[in-house]
């Protein structure tokens, strides 16, 4: 499915699979772009517009967990669930562990945390990343990645890479350049690496499922050193002996929304649908 098919509002499918529930984080306050959860991109606010692409995948239901009144009030305005949780939680996984106990989900419950400044986000992602808990009996979380596409990107600290080992789960995630060839140091390793000879470097996508009994513990965990230093929550679950299955997408998602720059390039494109 196309980041930039229509966007209506559709009921939530059914795909044969078991159900599972989004939860969209939403905080108001933002450094780089204020209020950025009521930015308007198209004649809808862009949390609006993450709930109802989100609505478009198999999801059962599609939650907003938002940090102010004002979020939940949009939502509402627009035929979007959306509930009010603490303003005092130190990241979007404290925030979802609460939506998690106000929501009643708990046990083997399987979440995806849709980030609401995803205005393009892929519902087939979604399901394919939600799948990732129903197909792997082990796995406390699910993720995505794609291959490297440029050499700028892979020694780029803002891009996290992630290393799978043989099962598909995460090994490491890193801002450093993952792996790193010691015998060839050169981008003559990284062009035969991106033609598919060899070990390619794969970026790691900021979408995750949960199983809720997991998300709900997991604020309680003590923070990894190595999630310190990376500034990686998700090295925190990998730290505690959580393993993470990653799914290998075949494109780079559509482009989030960070700073005003961003916003402007997201309009851009819905314009151009």
């Amino acid at each position: 499915m196309s980041a930039l098919a229509g966007l209506p509002q559709p009921a939530a499918r059914s795909s044969g699979r078991p159900g599972f529930t989004v939860l969209i984080p939403a905080r108001l306050a933002s450094s780089r772009l204020p209020d950025k959860p009521l930015a308007d991109i198209a004649g809808l606010p862009m949390v609006v517009r993450v709930a109802r692409r989100s609505a478009e995948s198999a999801a059962s239901r599609v939650v907003v967990a938002a940090d102010d009144a004002r979020i939940v009030d949009v939502c509402i305005r627009h035929g979007v669930e959306a509930i009010l949780t603490r303003s005092d939680h130190a990241s979007g996984s404290d925030r979802l562990a609460e939506a998690c106990v106000q929501l009643g989900l708990d046990g083997d419950d399987t979440v995806v945390n849709v980030q609401g400044d995803e205005p393009l986000i892929d519902p087939d992602l979604i399901n394919a990343v939600a799948g990732l808990l129903t197909a792997s009996a082990d796995a406390s979380m699910g993720t995505a990645a794609h291959r490297i596409a440029s050499l700028d990107d892979y020694l780029n600290p803002n891009v996290v890479k992630v290393v799978l080992d043989a099962s598909g789960f995460a090994h490491y995630f890193s801002r450093a350049p993952i792996p790193w060839c010691r015998d060839q140091p050169d981008t003559a390793w990284w062009e035969s690496a991106t033609q598919g000879i060899g070990f390619a470097p794969l970026r790691h996508v900021g979408i995750y499922s949960y199983r809720a009994r997991f998300l709900r513990s997991f604020p309680g965990l003590p923070a990894a050193p190595t999630e310190t230093v990376e500034a990686l929550e998700q090295l925190r679950a990998l730290w505690h002996g959580h393993r993470i299955a990653v799914h290998l997408a075949d494109k780079a998602p559509g482009p989030g929304v960070d700073t005003p720059d961003d916003l402007a390039r997201v309009r851009a494109l819905l314009a151009a649908v």
